[in-house]
């Protein structure tokens, strides 16, 4: 099945505004977590505690289908797309180019959505099943 293009923009809005919410929740768990912990660690953790948030609000709000075991299962794939372009970023942000380690996970987050968009939406939303020629 096909989607519009106005469909397909409508549901990036969906994802790009869960994103903001769940950045939000990340750098809210980050932020304590960081006066404590070293910056990748505290990164981590945060990161986790935000991930089965996202999972619900993506179902639900982005692309609007039902949560399964399954999808459940298979979404922590979008998380460590995500996890990977974030972790990469936050690294040559605050390594490389030395930008503070509050503020980088929050330019790393913004990198890493096209990927996250791409993968999240192969693995929620249900497959388009083949047409068969009688």
């Amino acid at each position: 099945m096909r989607w519009p293009a106005a469909d397909r923009l409508a549901q990036f809005g969906r994802f790009a505004l869960i994103g903001v919410v769940n950045t939000g929740t990340f750098y809210l768990c980050y932020l304590p977590l960081h006066r404590w912990l070293p910056y990748f660690s505290a990164f981590t953790l945060a990161y986790l505690a935000s991930m089965v948030g996202s999972f619900f609000l993506n179902t639900y709000f982005t692309y609007r289908t039902r949560p399964s075991w399954r999808k459940f299962a298979f979404f922590p794939l979008t998380q460590l797309t995500n996890y990977l372009a974030q972790s990469a970023g936050l690294y040559l942000l605050v390594s490389g180019a030395g930008l503070n380690s509050t503020i980088a996970p929050l330019l790393a987050a913004a990198g890493a959505v096209p990927f996250t968009y791409l993968v999240s939406r192969r693995i929620l939303l249900p497959r388009p099943r083949e047409e068969t020629v009688p």
